[in-house]
C-alpha cells in the first residue's frame, strides 16, 4: 500500500477556489464519475464557503493506494471504501470538522500536487466539461426515466386492460350463472307442471260419472291455479253473470279459449276479448270443455294479478283432456243406458202361477260397464208345471246381453219340447259351442211340478241355490253343478232332485250378489244364507218384501262391480194337496 497527502490552510476565497480546482483535476484525473465527483465537490465548496467566515480552516488531501479501506463512517457523498485503483481522503479541520473518502478507479500516485499549480482558468474550463459530461448523463438518466415511465405507463395499460377482461369475464360468468338458474327454475317449473297435468289427468280419468269429474276438477285447480272456479255446462238452464257470461259465452260460441281483462294477456293459444266491454275484479280464463263438441266451459279466476304463459299451456292441456274424460263419461252412459234398457225388456214379467209365489230383483252395477250379462226367467209348461231359470253370460255390454236374449228364447223353444232342466242345458250348451265359441255362460233351472213337494234343478257352472225350509233352517245345494255353457267340450248336465216341503223358499240367484273383490265367493254365500235364515214370517208372506230384506245385508256397502240378480221360488203351504 502507498500513500501520499498534504494540507493547505484556506484563508481566502480564492484559496478556497484553487483548493477545489485541484480537488476537481484530481478526481477527475482517478477516474471517480461525474455525479458523484459532482456531488463531493458541491459538498467541499459549501463546506469551505462556511469555513471563511468562521475562522481559519486547515484542509488535508491524503491518496491511499489499492487495498486500503479509508471508511470511517463520516458524512460523506462516496461509498467510503477503496476502489480497485485506490481513493482520496479530505478532511476538513475548523470550527465544523469534516471528512470525505472517494473510490477512485485511477490510482493516485504522489506526490500531490499544490493548489497554486491549478491555474483558475483551466479550472474553469475543466468544470464546463465535467457540467457537459454531468449534463449527459442527466439527458441519459432522464431518457432511461422516460423509457421506464413508458414502460410504466404499458404495463399500467395492459394492468388496465387485464382488470377490464377480468371484470368482462366476471360478468360473463355472472350472466352464465344466472341463465344457468333461469333455466334450471324453467326445468323446474315445467317438470312440476308436468308432473300436475298427469296427476290430474290420473284424477279426472279414473271416473266415467261426469259429475264426479266435474266436482273434481275445483279441487285440482284451488288455489294454486285459479282463485276461484266456475264450470258451465251448454245445457244448463242459466249463466254466470256479467262480465264473466260474456268470456263463457264468447268462449262456448267460438270453441276457443278466451281471455278476459282489464290488460290483454297475450297468452298462447288464447283470444283477448276487448277491455272496453269487460270490467273483472281479475283476470279470467275461460276454457271449452269437450273433445269434439264444446259441452261445457271451465271459467279460471287468476291466483294473482294475471296468467303465468307457461301455467297457461297447462291448463288449456288439462281442459283438453278433462273434455275427453266428459266425452268418454258421456258414452259410457249413453252405453250403459241402451245395454240397461236392452237388458231390462228382456227380463220376465214373472207368472202368477198357483201354489209357487216368485218375487224378482235385477240391480245394475254401481260402476263401470259391468251391464248386460244377468237375467231371470220364469214360465208355465203344457203340463203345468213352471220353469225358474237363472243365467249370467260372461261379458259386458251391449253383445252380452243380445247374446243373453238368445239364450232366453233359445231355453224357452228348448222347454217346449218338453225337455228337462238337464236337457234343456246340454243344448245350450251345444249351441253355445258353435255359434258363440268365445263366449260362455253359467245357469241354473229349477222345475217345480203340481203335486209334487220336490223340485228338479240343473246347473251349469252357476252359484250353487240355498233353500230355506218351512221351520228357518237354510242349507246351500252342494251338488256338483256341472261346466259352463260353451266350454269347447262335449258334456251331459245331470238333473238332481230337492225335497222342499210346503212353505220353502228357494233362491236363485248371480255371482254378483255373492262375490266382492275384497272377499271371495263363499263369504258371500255365507252372508246370503244368514240373509234367508233372518227372514221373518210377516216377509215370508209377502215374497218382494223378502226380496229386499235379503238384498239388504247383502249390499251394505252399496257398491258392487257386477249386475245381480235374484229370484225367490216359495211353495205354497198347500202346494201339496193341489
Amino acid at each position: 500500500m502507498t500513500a501520499a497527502s498534504d494540507s493547505w490552510t484556506i484563508a481566502s476565497a480564492a484559496d478556497a477556489a484553487r483548493v477545489r480546482a485541484l480537488l476537481a483535476r484530481l478526481t477527475a484525473d482517478a477516474g471517480v464519475p461525474a455525479l458523484e465527483r459532482a456531488r463531493f465537490l458541491a459538498v467541499l465548496g459549501s463546506r469551505l464557503r462556511r469555513g471563511l467566515g468562521e475562522g481559519r480552516t486547515e484542509l488535508t488531501v491524503s491518496a491511499e493506494s489499492a487495498g486500503c479501506s479509508l471508511c470511517d463512517g463520516s458524512d460523506r457523498a462516496g461509498s467510503g471504501a477503496a476502489g480497485p485503483g485506490g481513493a482520496l481522503r479530505v478532511v476538513l479541520d475548523g470550527p465544523e470538522p469534516w471528512q470525505h473518502t472517494l473510490a477512485c478507479p485511477v490510482p493516485v500516485v504522489g506526490p500531490l500536487p499544490g493548489p497554486g499549480d491549478a491555474g483558475l482558468a483551466e479550472a474553469l474550463l475543466d468544470a464546463d466539461e465535467a457540467a457537459a459530461g454531468l449534463l449527459a448523463h442527466l439527458d441519459e438518466t432522464e431518457e432511461l426515466v422516460r423509457f421506464h415511465r413508458e414502460e410504466l405507463h404499458q404495463t399500467n395499460q395492459g394492468v388496465l386492460a387485464l382488470h377490464a377482461e377480468l371484470e368482462a369475464a366476471a360478468l360473463a360468468q355472472r350472466e352464465h350463472l344466472e341463465a344457468e338458474r333461469a333455466a334450471r327454475a324453467e326445468a323446474e317449473n315445467a317438470r312440476r307442471l308436468l308432473t300436475f297435468l298427469a296427476d290430474a289427468s290420473a284424477v279426472l280419468n279414473a271416473s266415467l260419472d261426469h259429475e264426479d269429474i266435474l266436482r273434481r276438477l275445483p279441487g285440482l285447480l284451488v288455489p294454486e291455479y285459479a282463485r276461484h272456479v266456475d264450470i258451465w255446462l251448454v245445457d244448463d238452464e242459466g249463466t254466470p253473470p256479467g262480465a264473466r257470461a260474456a268470456a263463457t259465452v264468447t268462449a262456448a260460441r267460438t270453441g276457443r279459449p278466451q281471455h278476459a281483462g282489464v290488460h290483454p294477456g297475450g297468452l298462447p293459444g288464447v283470444d283477448d276479448l276487448p277491455a272496453s266491454a269487460l270490467s273483472p275484479d281479475r283476470p279470467l280464463l275461460c276454457l271449452p270443455l269437450g273433445a269434439r263438441t264444446v259441452r261445457g266451459v271451465l271459467t279460471l279466476a287468476a291466483p294473482g294479478d294475471r296468467f303465468d304463459a307457461d301455467t297457461t299451456v297447462m291448463l288449456l292441456e288439462l281442459a283438453r283432456r278433462a273434455g275427453i274424460a266428459l266425452d268418454n263419461a258421456h258414452a259410457y252412459e249413453q252405453h250403459r243406458d241402451v245395454a240397461e234398457a236392452l237388458q231390462r225388456a228382456q227380463l220376465t214379467e214373472l207368472p202368477d202361477t198357483a201354489g209357487l209365489a216368485l218375487a224378482a230383483r235385477y240391480l245394475p252395477a254401481t260402476h263401470g260397464l259391468n251391464i248386460g250379462g244377468d237375467w231371470y226367467d220364469a214360465f208355465s209348461q203344457p203340463d203345468g208345471s213352471v220353469l225358474t231359470v237363472i243365467g249370467d253370460v260372461t261379458g259386458h255390454g251391449l253383445r252380452a246381453a243380445v247374446i243373453m236374449g238368445q239364450l232366453r228364447t233359445a231355453l224357452r223353444a228348448y222347454a217346449v219340447q218338453g225337455n228337462g232342466p238337464a236337457r234343456i242345458l246340454t243344448l245350450l250348451h251345444r249351441m253355445l259351442r258353435h255359434q258363440e265359441p268365445e263366449l260362455y255362460a253359467t245357469c241354473a233351472i229349477a222345475r217345480f211340478t203340481p203335486g209334487e213337494p220336490g223340485v228338479v234343478w240343473a246347473a251349469a257352472g252357476h252359484p250353487p241355490a240355498v233353500a230355506r225350509g218351512p221351520g228357518g233352517e237354510v242349507r246351500v245345494l252342494e251338488a256338483r253343478p256341472g261346466i259352463m255353457l260353451g266350454v269347447p267340450m262335449p258334456y251331459e248336465y245331470e238333473e238332481h232332485t230337492l225335497d222342499l216341503p210346503a212353505g220353502s223358499t228357494l233362491a236363485l240367484y248371480t255371482d254378483g250378489l255373492v262375490e266382492r273383490r275384497s272377499a271371495g265367493i263363499d263369504a258371500g254365500i255365507d252372508r246370503l244364507v244368514r240373509a234367508m235364515g233372518a227372514l221373518g214370517a210377516l216377509e215370508l208372506e209377502d215374497l218382494d218384501a223378502a226380496a229386499d230384506s235379503v238384498l239388504k245385508p247383502m249390499l251394505h256397502d252399496s257398491e258392487h262391480d257386477d249386475d245381480i240378480c235374484l229370484l225367490l221360488c216359495r211353495t205354497a203351504e198347500d202346494a201339496a194337496q193341489e
